[in-house]
C-alpha cells in the first residue's frame, strides 16, 4: 500500500529542513536538467536495483517523477516488494515547480 503527497506538503517539509528519502525515477538526463535532490534510479531499471537505493523497508520514501505517473508505478512496485511507507508525489516535479515560482 502506498499513499500520496502533494507538492505543497512536500515543499513545506523541504523548507523546514526535514531530511527526506527522495527517490527520483526519471531518466538520468531529466534528473540532471532539474532535480530537488534524492537518489536517481530511473523507473526502467528500478526493479533489480531496489536494494541499491539503500532504504530499509520501514523508511518513508517519497517517489517523484515529472508528472506523477512513473512515480506512481514505482510506488506500487516498492509497496509490492514490502516497502511499508511509500508516498507518491502527485503532479510530480511540474506541480512542485509551479508552486515554487
Amino acid at each position: 500500500m502506498h499513499r500520496q503527497i502533494d507538492a505543497a506538503e512536500l515543499l513545506a517539509r523541504i523548507n523546514k529542513g526535514e531530511k527526506l528519502n527522495l527517490l527520483d525515477v526519471r531518466e538520468t538526463i531529466e534528473y540532471h536538467t532539474f532535480n530537488i535532490g534524492g537518489k536517481n534510479i530511473p523507473l526502467g531499471i528500478i526493479d533489480p536495483n531496489l536494494a541499491l537505493a539503500g532504504y530499509n523497508k520501514t523508511n518513508e520514501i517519497i517517489v517523484i517523477c515529472s508528472v506523477g505517473l512513473r512515480s506512481e508505478t514505482a510506488a506500487k512496485l516498492l509497496a509490492a516488494n514490502g516497502y511499508e511507507n511509500v508516498r507518491n508525489l502527485t503532479g510530480g516535479i511540474l506541480a512542485l515547480r509551479k508552486i515554487k515560482e
